[in-house]
């Protein structure tokens, strides 16, 4: 017996269930798959390695879609400042003024009281599944295994593992970076592997905590510090560590204490003293970007079209843009009567979001060639660049803007240098 639904979502991860979650509340039938089920949140374990800074636009987005209450009631931790700057050492640093070779944004001058939210991945996660458990028009199907997709006249069918038949007017792929919709939809993807690993731990110092996220840029790679929850008298944050693979293998094999110390001899001395461990582990970098994000009645989102450099945390925020505005297409041809499959709508989505993801994807890239390379000219020049940044509150407050949300264009200002990053393949 086929099960027939508007919408099919392959992947329960923060992405999918918060597409899900916009067009359940919206009156269409969605069916949300996973392989396994997302875990409950349980207020006594120690934190998720991987967590993200969520930005006031995907923080508005969560609360229209009614989850922003249920992750306040778990835990977040939000900071009103981000700090960047350049650790490298170089004769050509005494140059200029101590302390003018720092960039610091704060909500404040924008009127704001944060500019985002540290939010552990399992806990957004969490409450988009629960969130999504609480209409009716969703059916939660997990752990699921796909034997086949296949389209036909009528829809897009999948046949599972256990021998139940799905069929939707659209499928989406909402099942990451090694999406097997995509790969199924025959849609192809350009890679491009970066020379650094980086390492993430979870860690325990004294106090509150704090309302700063910074990154120091070293010669091998930027460290960042991502203030987390409070847990009685102290505090976990999520530490990153940008280096060689070699190193990244070296420091994973470390005992917890000589890890701890080592982060100590190596982090900036912004770093509170550290008293726990919790947890650490490592991924690699790379760029991806699928070559079409739609093909017949399949569509992507997320990580399954893009990933980026994790410089700046906002590879989750540019996947609630790709399922805002996939939900908002969508709800419109429903109501205007088109098929959700059309051609043209979906041609439509990959218009809205492939700019805005390229843009996004140069500017990291930006970050990252102009802070790895260690020519005196451009370590002089990058400097001069955060000092004159340092100088100059309009264009930190309109740089904040974009990374909060709030505005969808990069400063104008921006531009000739993003123009000047090479382009592969993938970004054209």
């Amino acid at each position: 017996m086929t099960q027939t639904f508007d919408v099919i979502i392959v992947g329960a991860g923060m992405v999918g269930a918060a597409l899900a979650n916009g067009l359940g509340r919206a009156g269409l039938t969605v069916a949300l798959l996973d392989r396994q089920t997302p875990p409950a949140f349980h207020a006594d374990e120690t934190p998720d390695l991987r967590v993200s800074a969520l930005s006031a636009g995907s923080e508005a987005y969560l609360e229209r879609l009614g989850a922003w209450s249920r992750i306040h009631a778990m835990r977040l931790t939000p900071y009103a400042r981000l700090s960047v700057w350049d650790a490298t050492e170089h004769p050509l640093s005494r140059l200029l003024p101590p302390g003018r070779l720092r960039t610091t944004f704060d909500a404040a001058p924008l009127g704001r009281d944060h500019l985002g939210h540290i939010v552990e991945n399992r806990v957004t996660q969490a409450a988009l599944w629960d969130q999504a458990g609480s209409i009716n028009t969703i059916s939660r199907l997990t752990p699921v295994e796909i034997d086949s997709v296949s389209e036909s006249g009528e829809g897009v069918h999948l046949h599972l593992a256990d021998g139940t038949q799905l069929q939707g007017q659209l499928l989406v792929g909402a099942d990451g970076a090694q999406s097997a919709i995509r790969q199924m939809a025959g849609i192809g993807v350009t890679r491009d592997q970066y020379g650094q690993q980086a390492l993430v731990a979870s860690v325990r110092y004294a106090g509150a905590p704090q309302d700063i996220t910074w990154q120091a840029f070293h010669p091998s790679g930027p460290r960042a510090f991502l203030p987390l929850h409070a847990d009685g008298d102290h505090s976990w944050a999520s530490l990153v560590w940008y280096d060689s693979p070699a190193r990244i293998a070296e420091l994973r094999q470390l005992p917890d204490d000589a890890f701890l110390a080592e982060v100590a001899r190596a982090f900036p001395a912004d770093l509170p003293p550290l008293q726990a461990l919790a947890g650490r582990g490592s991924f690699p970098l790379a760029r991806q970007h699928a070559k079409t994000y739609a093909s017949g009645r399949t569509v992507l989102v997320g990580d399954a079209a893009h990933t980026i450099n994790p410089l700046a945390g906002q590879g989750v925020n540019l996947g609630f843009q790709d399922a805002e505005a996939l939900q908002q297409l969508l709800v419109e041809a429903r109501r205007a009567g088109l098929p959700l499959s059309d051609t043209a709508l979906l041609q439509r989505y990959e218009a809205r979001r492939r700019p805005a993801n390229q843009r996004m994807m140069l500017a990291m890239d930006l970050f990252y060639h102009a802070f790895s390379n260690r020519l005196p000219p451009l370590h002089l020049a990058r400097n001069l660049g955060l000092a004159l940044a340092n100088s100059l509150p309009f264009a930190r407050h309109q740089v904040a803007r974009y990374a909060m949300g709030i505005d969808d264009r990069l400063p104008a200002a921006l531009q000739p240098l993003i123009d000047r990053v090479p382009r592969p393949a993938l970004l054209r």
